[in-house]
């Protein structure tokens, strides 16, 4: 299903835009009010009669292709005259349209030009004057400056904004951009996996967006988690602020939206919250500015890089690899041989060409839950058997009473062919050190957002190294003329009505 629900009304004279990511229906939907496609159920209602049994080139509509589809044949006056001599129209007739839409779209001049010579912006224009100079009452636009470049977007933008103002028609924009959806746009229509998420004007969606998805995907916004306490004040970062938000309940969970371009970075103790600079960014007219108002709970461990040092048992024609690993006292009266098979990374297979595996079948160890280092032995069925050992250790808990984290992991004993053939490093290193962060007032899972290591992976030598996992601090991006240092410590401010608070999406 590609639309689920649809129901949007659109008026006269209207700039509307169908907003959303690729895959999310937009196209769709045109196409079903252009006349390209019939929708299962529903209807299209135009000027109060139902036309979803009206083909396309029978309703008054008329569609901008994002590639145009102009015919390279046929000269610049020709490619517009032609939906006009298709209606048998006296060339006595024809040319005044002509002209005037050439002259609207900013091509006065350019009637025996060839198309195919045009720039894709003239291109475009061409296209528009076509589909205008049969003066239908809607125009539809399915992403028609998606080829052009960025300078020549911006002026299309304007252009597009204007014509439509003063042709005075109904404009339907498909686009993904929210730049341009912004910029021209009476109306938008924020799309969602074939729903309406949200549908206002520019300011309102910037400003009032209703939900999560809808304010990342309109501008740049700091999202925070947060608690309603009640109205006109919200709990967010450890701390209450007044807003302008009511109707929630009391203690609601809520996400909180400030817009990069409402905190202001004052010095220390002068705003509302306190933090570092982590980050600066030029971006031309300002900077971006990331500033870390909470920093997450760290665990460093050692990775063992070891070589790789397989046994070779020339008499069974098998060879057979194990690594040395860390386990936490707590599992010892429970870890089965497969476990530890699995811990060690212990693999038998034939020393020819096929390589097949060969199983284990003893492992041999005398393991106690005690703090220390245990030798363990992996043997095969012919007798092939490695060594490792296992450092049994007591589990180290870094907590940040502060912040109310707890966060552990182990020390790593891999081998360079591991390292190297891993396909996420990062996801790997958690699930070998067993990483693990959690609240230590609700116990609930805290995600380990960074793994922080100094080594290649694809180049990577024997040794040992530090890796670092660390919980998700908590950041803000702030848009400033005014330079900042990286490591300064600096202050936020901003006003109740730069707090907006939206219902909690779910998932």
């Amino acid at each position: 299903m590609v639309l689920k629900g649809i129901n949007l009304d659109i008026y006269e004279n209207e700039f509307v835009t169908l907003l959303g990511p690729s895959g999310c229906g937009k196209t769709t939907l045109l196409r079903i009010l252009g006349g390209f496609l019939e929708q299962d159920e529903g209807s299209v209602i135009f000027n109060g009669e139902e036309i979803s049994d009206v083909p396309a080139y029978k309703r008054p509509i008329n569609t901008v292709f994002q590639k145009y589809a102009l015919f390279p044949h046929l000269n610049v006056y020709e490619n517009v005259a032609f939906g006009l001599r298709i209606k048998k129209m006296s060339n006595d007739l024809i040319k005044p349209k002509v002209d005037r839409m050439l002259e609207l779209v900013g091509l006065d001049g350019y009637q025996k030009k060839d198309v195919t010579l045009l720039s894709g912006g003239q291109q475009q224009r061409v296209a528009i004057a076509r589909a205008l100079v049969n003066e239908p009452d809607v125009l539809l636009l399915d992403e028609p400056l998606s080829a052009l470049d960025a300078k020549l977007r911006k002026e299309m933008q304007q252009e597009l904004k204007r014509i439509q103002e003063e042709v005075g028609i109904t404009f339907i924009f498909v686009t993904h951009d929210q730049e341009e959806a912004l910029t021209m746009s009476d109306k938008i229509v924020v799309m969602k996996d074939g729903n309406i998420e949200q549908i206002g004007t520019p300011e309102e969606i910037y400003n009032e967006p209703v939900n999560r998805y809808v304010a990342n995907f309109i501008g740049q916004s700091n999202i925070k988690d947060g608690i309603m306490k009640k109205d006109y004040l919200v709990n967010f970062d450890g701390k209450n602020f007044e807003c302008v938000d009511h109707d929630f309940k009391e203690n609601e969970p809520v996400d909180v939206v400030i817009r990069p371009e409402d905190i202001k970075i004052l010095k220390k103790n002068k705003g509302k919250l306190n933090g570092q600079v982590i980050s600066v960014l030029f971006k031309g007219v300002h900077y971006e500015v990331i500033v870390e108002t909470k920093r997450g709970a760290a665990k460093t461990i050692k990775l063992n890089v070891l070589g790789n040092q397989d046994v070779y048992n020339e008499a069974a024609n098998e060879k057979m690899s194990a690594a040395d690993f860390s386990m936490d006292i707590e599992d010892v009266g429970s870890v089965t041989d497969q476990d530890l098979i699995l811990r060690a990374n212990a693999q038998a297979w034939k020393a020819d060409d096929s390589e097949d595996e060969v199983s284990i079948k003893e492992v041999i160890h005398d393991i106690k839950p005690q703090a220390g280092k245990y030798p363990i032995i992996f043997r095969t069925a012919a007798g092939t058997s490695v060594n490792a050992d296992v450092t049994v250790v007591l589990p180290k808990v870094n907590e940040d009473k502060e912040e109310k984290i707890g966060i552990q992991a182990f020390d790593v004993y891999k081998t360079i062919d591991e390292i190297e053939e891993s396909m996420a490093i990062s996801v790997d290193l958690k699930n070998w050190a067993d990483a693990y962060a959690w609240d230590l007032e609700t116990e609930n899972e805290v995600d380990i957002d960074d793994v922080r290591f100094d080594f290649d992976p694809m180049d990577i030598k024997e040794g040992v190294y530090d890796v670092t996992f660390v919980t998700e601090g908590r950041t803000y991006k702030i848009h400033t003329t005014e330079l900042q240092k990286e490591g300064d410590i600096v202050s936020l401010d901003f006003e109740p009505d730069d707090i907006h608070v939206m219902e909690k999406s779910i998932g």
